[in-house]
């Protein structure tokens, strides 16, 4: 038997009770079905079969969901905060427990390669981790004495939060964005993508199997339009993070300003990998291969244009022509895959659409450019050359395993082209150059950029971009800047003078 075999063999015992009985809501501790009694089906990508049907929870399950979130409030926040991190820990135990469930369903899900996503569920323990070593430390503030005050600053959790999250990588995401808002001590209500469902209903019983009191974390199943949006504009809701589209960003935080809602949007981008010619060359190529076809090309981060200095672009790209066209796609439990099927129909017919745009638009289709296979949601890795920054294919976040590389000559024009998009999420700048790194870095617009590497996490760090990539920072400190909320308290010293009116 092979381990591909195998595999699908442990997969199917995993997938056994999804099939029996679907996937229902989380609310104030209880399995629910959705209000409305109505379903949706959740497909593989990776031969578009059924997996199970999802409840499909509407309005009446968010104003549900937000009130079980809203009255466990009060007990959540004023629970002693080493109580709270020994339920933080508990999780992240039960998280490590079932780490191979998780990965086989998020593999057959999203059509993720198990190479990349056997790691998800282990650094979402990690996130847990983290942040529950933060739980006594989060409310920490500054004394700040003035000649007649002790001046105190202190956070308070800022009450029951929404979290949305997207679907190429929706287990390590989900605990990214809900660690930090328990560790605070809000109550969340988790609305999944749609097309994920499978490893946020496995997280949230992981979370109450750790003794999560109930209605502290609440999971709704849903669609954008009904549930995303009542979400967004629910009145006791207080602040929504989101991961996902810059467009989708825009209207969700329309649609929370009537209540005044406090965003965190973690957005899209069309993000630069800037090679120079005095770069360590194949270590170059690594990172530009690794950051755009990795995780199927679908992540935010993915390096999706390459600026490539004229005097080495020749070399470099035809180096790069063969080691795309030797990337192996196939079915994501096989251990040796790298890239498996883009998420669904929906998405797939937007990526193989970009490979005429760019025909249209005079690029050269160097690798790939086509569907693999009959069956499945599977692209071939791509890549564009000879294309200009002025191109859609250079412009637009193309969201898959599909890369365009330009020329440039000189830095001052390899920074005019990195900084013109919408987007400014992460950047990516090889040269050996100290000099050079730190003027281009200075001025490159982007939230997060890293020097002669790849992009690599470091949870302490804060997370998020500019532009049309989002507002606010994740990681660190930062997340409980935006799970909670600042308060100053001042003492007096003594008896100052107090002004006297009416005396």
């Amino acid at each position: 038997m092979t381990e591909l075999s195998t595999n699908v063999t442990k997969l199917n015992g995993y997938l056994d009770r999804f099939r029996q009985g679907g996937i229902q809501n989380l609310i104030a501790g209880k399995s629910l079905p959705a209000l409305s009694g109505e379903v949706f089906e959740t497909l593989s990508p990776t031969d578009e079969t059924v997996i199970c049907s999802v409840a499909r929870g509407g309005v009446a399950d968010i104003d549900a969901a937000a009130q079980a979130a809203k009255e466990a409030f009060p007990a959540w926040r004023d629970m002693p905060a080493l109580e709270r991190k020994k339920i933080l820990i508990r999780i992240a135990e039960g998280i490590e427990a079932r780490a191979e469930e998780i990965a086989f369903c998020e593999c057959w899900d999203t059509g993720q390669a198990l190479r990349f996503m056997s790691k998800a569920a282990l650094r979402g323990a990690e996130n847990f981790r983290y942040f529950a070593d933060q739980v006594t430390s989060a409310r920490d503030g500054k004394n700040l004495q003035s000649p007649t005050l002790m001046n105190v600053t202190t956070r308070v959790p800022i009450g029951p939060v929404g979290v949305i999250t997207p679907w190429n990588t929706p287990f390590m995401l989900s605990t990214w964005k809900i660690a930090p808002a328990l560790a605070s001590g809000c109550t969340v209500v988790h609305k999944p993508a749609e097309f994920s469902p499978l490893t946020a209903r496995i997280l949230a019983e992981i979370a109450h199997e750790a003794g999560l009191p109930p209605g502290v974390w609440n999971l709704v199943n849903g669609f954008g339009e009904d549930a995303g949006k009542r979400l967004t504009e629910h009145p006791a809701i207080k602040a929504i993070a989101f991961v996902g589209e810059s467009s989708t960003g825009s209207r969700i935080t329309k649609q929370g300003a009537d209540t005044l809602k406090r965003m965190h949007l973690e957005l899209g981008g069309k993000n630069p990998v800037v090679v120079f010619d005095d770069a360590d060359l194949d270590r170059a190529l690594d990172a530009v291969i690794f950051m755009i076809y990795s995780i199927n090309g679908e992540r935010c981060t993915s390096s999706s244009r390459l600026l490539v200095q004229d005097t080495i672009a020749e070399e470099f790209q035809a180096k790069l022509v063969e080691r795309v066209n030797n990337i192996r796609v196939g079915h994501p439990l096989d251990p040796t895959t790298e890239i498996g099927p883009m998420i669904a129909q929906e998405h797939f017919d937007k990526v193989r659409s970009y490979f005429e745009i760019a025909k249209q638009d005079g690029a050269t289709i160097a690798a790939g450019g086509e569907r693999l296979g009959d069956s499945g949601y599977f692209v071939r890795p791509t890549l564009f050359t000879n294309a200009n920054n002025k191109m859609r294919i250079a412009q637009e976040e193309i969201f898959g395993p599909v890369l365009t590389a330009i020329t440039f000559n000189t830095e001052e024009e390899a920074l005019e082209m990195a900084n013109d998009t919408q987007y400014g999420l992460t950047g990516y700048v090889w040269t050996n150059d100290l000099t050079r790194a730190l003027r281009f870095t200075n001025h490159l617009e982007a939230g997060m950029i890293w020097v002669n590497s790849e992009n690599v996490r470091h949870l302490p760090t804060p997370f998020g971009g500019v532009k049309a990539s989002g507002i606010g920072r994740d990681g660190g400190d930062w997340s409980f800047d935006f799970y909670m909320e600042q308060k100053h308290i001042g003492f007096a010293l003594g008896q100052h003078k107090i002004p006297r009116l009416g005396a």
